[in-house]
């Protein structure tokens, strides 16, 4: 059996792993990094930049068509092949050269192959090969397996094949008929993309659109979807699937309706990809969540650290937020308390210390590419008002500030801020229309800068511009 030491040990050569291996790299100490599948992960093959890719080309022809002059250019419709193609080309055709010799430059040692913790500070790999090296961790192992889709247990349903958001994503051919099974945000993207490319989408959202966003967020989205086609199906749920001989997939109601499709999309949820990685061997369920402080080390069950804290974990494995960029936030803190701990060096524990990933709890941005988009940061209304504070709802017609309006012809759009009235700041934010990602991190920076509403007043925003919605916020909130 082959052998090796390192400082630092991490499993999983997503984004998050490849960010906290960096910053150990960084700070000084040896890195080696695990993957059995791509480096990059699911944000650089299945999701994140391959999806966004899907959706992009119909959003910009969407936008070019409520602009005159831009609209009586456009002479055709969306060419497929060609929006396929740019979507391989962002998913680097499936292909990780670059971001293994990413790795190399970094100093980074790559091992590909499953990884299993075998004790404290020892993780084995079980190469392509099948044959086992063993690497020996002098401060911290990682786990950043990330998750993978969550396949419920309807009747039939993985029998018959269905596609989850990597089939969505990589697929090769747009079928005429997509059911989505889900209402979240992969399904209102999904559905969002293939309507754009010509299927005939039906959407089974049992629990509504985007249930967990601000309700105008959902219900403009619903709208938006109906308009392009797609079926929303609010309320309906699944009791059983079936592929029949030539292909079509017949997925039965609780009410005993059917509908049928070409293909199937299961989007309603995820689960930890944490089988295989040796948790029984350290006292820890496998297939479970993992628990973390927020220095990212893994908590047992009596909530102390395991072992005398070597173990963390970092992303989607830990459930804080399933988000990428927030994985990669949790790596950056991870990374810097696993350097200052190994030196020795004092850790910052403050409420915005870097060595803490604190804005997991009530400060994180997220983007719905959807038609319209929708951007939000920090609490809803709903969320803050069951965390016990004292708030108020300020809302305001996006599209009835004049910069929505050299925009695009008819914008429509709806901006939300939610503030702690007892400190006075912006705990919650959200935006729904089109183009409204970029506003964004001034929002975020308001929530995590928990910037006083008095002070905003002297952030002008420049006119004609979108931005000048905080404007119209502050007015109507009043002094």
């Amino acid at each position: 059996m082959a052998t090796a030491t390192y400082d630092v040990v991490v499993i999983g050569a997503g984004p998050v792993g490849e960010n906290i291996a960096d910053r150990v790299a960084q700070g000084g100490l040896s890195a080696a990094i695990i993957e059995r599948e791509l480096v990059g992960g699911e944000c650089s093959y299945w999701a994140c930049m391959p999806t966004k890719a899907l959706l992009r080309s119909a959003a910009a022809l969407r936008a070019a068509r409520q602009v005159p002059g831009a609209r009586e250019a456009v002479t055709g419709d969306l060419d497929t092949a060609a929006v396929l193609r740019r979507r391989d080309s962002f998913a680097s055709n499936w292909k990780d050269d670059g971001q293994v010799s990413w790795l190399g430059h970094a100093g980074i040692s790559l091992y590909r192959g499953q990884g299993r913790i075998g004790s404290t500070r020892v993780v084995e790999v079980i190469g392509e090969d099948g044959a086992t090296t063993s690497l020996t961790v002098r401060h911290a192992v990682v786990i950043a397996t990330g998750s993978g889709a969550l396949v419920p247990d309807i009747a039939g349903l993985r029998e018959a094949a269905p596609w989850t958001s990597r089939e969505a994503a990589a697929a090769s051919a747009v079928p005429g008929r997509l059911a989505i099974i889900g209402g979240g945000v992969v399904a209102s993207e999904m559905a969002t993309a293939f309507a754009g490319l010509g299927a005939s989408v039906t959407m089974l959202a049992r629990d509504g659109v985007l249930p967990l966003a601000e309700p105008f967020a959902g219900e403009r989205v619903s709208e938006s979807l109906r308009d392009a086609g797609v079926s929303v199906r609010l309320g309906a749920e699944a009791a059983s699937v079936e592929r029949d001989d030539g292909g079509t997939v017949s997925v039965t109601l609780t009410d005993g309706e059917q509908i049928e499709a070409d293909e199937l999309l299961v989007a309603i949820g995820r689960t930890p990809n944490t089988q295989n990685i040796g948790l029984d061997d350290i006292g820890l369920t496998p297939g479970a969540w993992l628990t973390v402080d927020d220095t990212m080390r893994v908590l047992g069950d009596d909530g102390a650290p395991i072992g005398d804290g070597w173990l963390y974990a970092a992303g989607d494995v830990n459930r804080r937020v399933l988000l990428t960029h927030q994985g990669k936030y949790q790596a950056r803190a991870a990374g810097d308390v696993i350097v200052a701990r190994a030196k020795g060096e004092a850790v910052e524990d403050g409420r915005w210390g870097r060595h803490a990933a604190t804005a997991d709890e009530g400060a994180v941005p997220q983007v719905v590419f959807t038609e319209p988009e929708i951007a939000s940061v920090g609490l809803t209304a709903a969320a803050a008002a069951a965390a016990g504070l004292r708030i108020r709802v300020v809302d305001h017609d996006l599209g009835a500030v004049a910069g929505t309006a050299l925009h695009a012809d008819g914008y429509r759009g709806h901006a939300r801020m939610v503030v702690d009235e007892d400190r006075k700041v912006i705990v919650g934010f959200t935006l729904a229309g089109p183009d409204v990602a970029e506003l964004l991190h001034a929002a975020t920076i308001a929530v995590v800068g928990e910037v006083p509403l008095d002070r905003l007043w002297h952030a002008v925003p420049a006119f004609p511009t979108l931005s000048e919605i905080w404007l119209r916020l502050l007015e109507t909130y009043g002094r």
